[in-house]
């Protein structure tokens, strides 16, 4: 199913699609190599990248993906989103902001209020997330969620060019 994405708010941020459009601001972090270190996604090596990728958004299938606005001026900061795992019958969450924004709480903040969303819209009620061991900061943001550690696994880029140790975590929610 693809879910039509609706703005969401919270106290700092809003919440909102992503457009073409946003490409030149999300390049600024897409093609960062502090902020792309530990995604799935490789480093974005040119704008045509980030394009393509913007353009993709509408065709994700039981996903939903925000863009992260700054309210004191308007400025595009970040973006990230939750999807539902049908083979596992959970629901995911990731973000990732730009190198100057980190360690403001603007993860922490968007990372609830889309929890609070599909928990909501979908009756949503397990949720993991996955972190690279090395970065710690992410470990926090989930922590600071309300997901409790379960164990280790391993992920890889999309292109295949690095794979990590992980720690995954996991809330069920009553």
């Amino acid at each position: 199913m693809i879910f039509k994405i609706p703005v969401i708010e919270t106290e700092r941020l809003i919440l909102r699609p992503l457009s073409v459009e946003d490409a030149e601001n999300v390049f600024k972090w897409a093609g960062d190599e502090r902020v792309a270190r530990y995604m799935i996604y490789p480093r974005h090596e040119n704008i045509e990248i980030t394009k393509s990728w913007l353009n993709s958004l509408n065709a994700l299938e039981n996903e939903y993906t925000w863009g992260f606005v700054r309210r004191s001026d308007e400025l595009l900061i970040g973006s990230g989103g939750v999807r539902y795992r049908i083979d596992e019958k959970v629901w995911s969450f990731g973000y990732n902001l730009r190198f100057d924004c980190w360690g403001h709480g603007y993860a922490t903040e968007s990372a609830k209020r889309m929890i609070e969303y599909v928990y909501s819209e979908h009756n949503a009620r397990e949720f993991v997330c996955e972190h690279a061991v090395e970065n710690t900061a992410s470990g926090r943001v989930i922590e600071k969620c309300g997901l409790v550690f379960e164990g280790y696994s391993e992920y890889s880029k999309f292109d295949g060019s690095r794979t990590f140790r992980c720690k995954k975590y996991r809330m069920k929610l009553a």
